[in-house]
């Protein structure tokens, strides 16, 4: 694997540590895999914060995932780079269609731990060239899951994704966190991707510039640490949690967006 394809293991290790102390994110995959795969990760990356806030995130998604199948029955799920996550087991609601893309070699490791159905595939994807995501199959409404993949991206990258979207898909319903300008340039310093290799990220400076003119529009921004999971802390944890993850110099940082299109 490439550098950016290894950071898929700091989440996976965050989710797996959190998943075994049953609070927050119940995922006995990653916990396989984790034990399975065995990558050496170090520093921050083992931090025990960083695993809360990894497992937080994802509950988040997760639980955003479920709210929009539930008014989308139908839809495509679309969960680009996907990594080794399991999300595809974890949400409750029933689905007819969902693809999880990522680069071949990622998939060539998530291929040992997921099986494909009527319902459910994996698809070798570049999210950054437009001539693969065309390759995504066409439909009237996507769920689209973008997390921990648009700092990866330039922001004309991300417009070009959100365009192959708009002419596949009548509606879209999109989850993306990305990191501001200033995020992206302190995390040169300080970003636990770094400890495997990775050297260039990208912010998001203004969401509402980047959709000018597509039919794509900021429906809200959420929070990564809802008070109902960091409650799922101990309450001897929390305080500390909340000025690492959870004030407004976070969001200086880091935001998460959902997105529709409009009617």
């Amino acid at each position: 694997m490439n550098e950016v394809n290894k950071t898929l293991f700091i989440p996976l290790y965050g989710k797996s540590q959190v998943s075994k102390k049953n609070i927050i994110l119940h995922d006995p995959t990653a916990e396989k895999i984790w034990e399975a795969e065995a990558f050496p990760i170090r520093g921050k990356s083992k931090s025990k914060w960083l695993a809360y806030n990894m497992a937080m995130r994802a509950r988040v998604f997760d639980d955003w995932t479920e709210a929009m199948l539930r008014r989308s029955p139908d839809a495509f799920v679309l969960h680009i780079g996907c990594g080794l996550d399991s999300r595809c087991l974890r949400v409750k609601e029933q689905y007819l269609h969902w693809i999880d893309a990522d680069f071949p070699d990622v998939l060539s490791v998530r291929q040992k731990y997921y099986a494909e159905s009527d319902a459910y595939r994996m698809m070798p994807i570049d999210a950054s060239k437009i001539e693969q995501t065309e390759r995504l199959p066409n439909g009237e409404t996507a769920i689209v899951i973008l997390e921990g993949i648009s700092m990866y991206l330039t922001n004309e990258q991300v417009r070009n994704l959100f365009g192959t979207l708009e002419k596949k898909y009548s509606r879209l319903h999109i989850l993306m966190d990305v990191y501001t300008e200033f995020g992206a340039k302190i995390s040169r310093y300080k970003n636990p991707v770094n400890e495997v290799g990775v050297t260039q990220l990208y912010g998001i400076e203004d969401v509402q510039a980047l959709l000018q003119g597509t039919n794509i529009r900021l429906k809200a921004e959420h929070s990564f640490t809802p008070d109902y999971l960091v409650k799922e802390l101990k309450p001897s944890e929390r305080a500390f949690f909340k000025v690492m993850f959870a004030k407004g110099l976070y969001r200086k940082i880091y935001r998460l967006y959902e997105l529709e299109t409009m009617a």
